[in-house]
């Protein structure tokens, strides 16, 4: 697995075919065979809006440049009143050459 680098920015957490929150994510994405990149890093938005979706298994992440990327919760259990989770990604991730370094 090779590390590509990073991307970072905002965008709109999607559940159930709603619009639930804001979003500032932090993103990491790794070459795991050609032409397969997957990623994780971290989502942040208020506490309590975390609380609610924490777990859940639909959730999506409109990226302001249009991306669509599914999210799972990579962790069991949220610190308490934490605004900030992390995830592991998958979908329309950026090709190898989007990601900075």
């Amino acid at each position: 697995m090779r590390h590509l680098g990073g991307i970072h920015g905002t965008g709109v957490l999607k559940g159930g075919g709603k619009t639930l929150a804001r979003v500032v994510y932090d993103f990491d994405g790794f070459l795991r065979k050609p032409g397969e990149v997957i990623g994780s890093g971290e989502i942040r938005m208020p506490p309590d809006t975390l609380r609610q979706v924490f777990g859940r298994e639909d959730l999506h992440l409109l990226t302001g440049d249009g991306r669509l990327l599914r999210l799972r919760f990579s962790e069991k259990h949220l610190p308490a009143a934490s605004d900030a989770a992390h995830v592991d990604i998958a979908g329309d991730l950026p090709p190898q050459s989007e990601w900075r370094h």
